[in-house]
């Protein structure tokens, strides 16, 4: 049952996030980056001032250079772009009179939102940002409201959800899909493997410490045909001598210039002996090409290796539109928005039913220890994604920099997600899987809520003439 609300207030806090080591993917390399903090306070309708209204909260890495990739601009620029997409969201989603579902304000917002980050210079990836982190704060506010969790609260569609910005949809479908839902108990890691990553010895694919003992692994790619065949054949030669099963998907982050070149790889893995340990494996690939070449190019007759995008979803028409020439698949993100997913799995699981298969993937970038991971974790849980890409936790050192007693407020609150290893609470995998028992708490997917006298306001960016000035 939908229930109503009113956004009271809305508040952006960030810290700086160092990582343990550098993270190369494209042609970027990550090193630290901040990581924003979302308040919301909301009322509920037909409620008392007091038992009436709820804080929520949600929590996300700014990475630079991923939600938007022009060469002209900075790392810094790209992050400041995140910054101002959310103050742009900030006063539509405030400026809403009256009381809406939590998907009403967000299906409220979101088209005037998108245009006013492209009249600033905003591609919409970049701009999706601000509704998502702001949704998932809503979202923890609401059923800390009704005191739910969020597994039931979606199957009961609390949010609202509807067909509105998926016109393909009716109302009957996404009903169907979220009452259907039974939420995985456990999901498997997918390790990534970073362009600068070790690939043999200690510290390397194959070691179980560095690897959590994961049986699905996520590859980098660079964009160059021959040598992405030299290093995925070391890793494969890794891999194999592990001993016992796993499965691998490729990810290009866009580096891939056009089909000659994807197709270059794609021959390699056909024919290259050195190369069937991945490619025997090989479960799909991820955005290969940049995002505008990728929806104008139809892609023919590899579509057979199950391709799926992500850089090029960033409205929900891309999902159909890539289904169209030859795509199957799309990833989940909850930077992306936790509504987008839901409808994209939606449709998935209503075209699967058709012969065909389409599936949607868990890719993580920007999640780590706490809200974010939760979030994440709880929304691809809940719509069935069996294995996830955590690589948040393998690039930063536990919970970073936050306050020890904040990380160890989340431990106790999830023992089956945090172990305190004697050096800093960390996130806790079982044989290679991650569980999910704990996040049926009231709330989106957490029983505690950042230390904020421990955050910095968000930091106000300038605009982008300033910047380029």
């Amino acid at each position: 049952m939908p229930v109503r609300l009113k956004l009271r207030d809305l508040a952006f806090f960030e810290r700086p996030v160092r990582f343990a080591r550098p993270f190369r993917f494209g042609a970027v390399t990550v090193n630290a980056t901040p990581q924003i903090f979302v308040r919301v306070e909301i009322e509920v309708e037909g409620k008392g001032t007091g038992e009436g209204t709820a804080v929520g909260a949600s929590a996300e890495l700014m990475v630079p250079k991923w939600f938007d990739k022009r060469p002209e601009l900075s790392p810094e620029q790209t992050v400041d772009e995140l910054r101002r997409s959310l103050g742009i969201a900030r006063g539509l989603y405030l400026a809403q009179s009256g009381f809406h579902t939590a998907f009403g304000l967000h299906a409220a917002c979101i088209g005037a939102h998108v245009a006013a980050c492209a009249k600033g210079d905003i591609p919409a990836l970049a701009a999706a940002y601000g509704p998502a982190e702001i949704d998932k704060a809503i979202l923890d506010a609401l059923l800390r409201a009704a005191g739910t969790n969020f597994f039931d609260g979606m199957a009961e569609n609390i949010a609202g959800v509807d067909a509105r910005l998926a016109p393909e949809l009716v109302r009957a479908d996404i009903a169907k899909f979220l009452g259907d839902r039974k939420p995985l108990p456990r999901v498997a890691v997918r390790h990534t493997v970073g362009l600068d990553d070790n690939i043999e010895g200690k510290g390397g694919v194959a070691d179980a410490q560095e690897n959590g003992g994961a049986r699905y692994f996520k590859l980098k790619l660079s964009g160059d045909p021959q040598d992405d065949a030299r290093r995925l054949a070391r890793i494969g030669t890794e891999l194999a001598a592990r001993g016992h099963g796993y499965k691998v998907s490729l990810d290009a982050n866009e580096q891939y210039a056009d089909l000659a070149a994807l197709r270059a790889l794609l021959d390699r893995l056909d024919r290259d002996a050195a190369l069937r340990p991945i490619a025997a494996q090989l479960l799909y690939i991820e955005q290969p090409m940049p995002r505008d070449i990728s929806r104008q190019t139809p892609l023919g007759s590899l579509a057979a290796r199950n391709f799926i995008i992500d850089e090029a979803d960033d409205a929900y028409d891309a999902f159909p539109a890539a289904r169209a020439l030859g795509y199957r698949g799309i990833s989940s993100k909850s930077c992306k928005g936790l509504y987008k997913s839901i409808i994209n799995a939606t449709r998935a699981a209503k075209w699967s039913a058709g012969g065909e298969r389409f599936f949607i993937t868990s890719e993580d970038l920007t999640c780590q220890a706490g809200l974010a991971v939760q979030q994440d974790l709880a929304l691809g849980a809940f719509i069935g994604i069996a294995h996830a890409e955590r690589n948040g936790h393998h690039y930063v050192d536990g919970f970073g920099d936050a306050p020890a007693a904040e990380a160890q407020a989340f431990a106790a609150a999830h023992p089956d997600l945090y172990a305190d290893t004697g050096q800093g609470v960390r996130l806790k995998i079982h044989d290679g899987d991650l569980l999910t028992g704990s996040l049926a708490t009231p709330g989106f997917a957490t029983s505690v809520h950042p230390d904020w006298s421990a955050l910095a306001p968000l930091e106000q960016p300038g605009s982008l003439q300033e910047q380029l000035a």
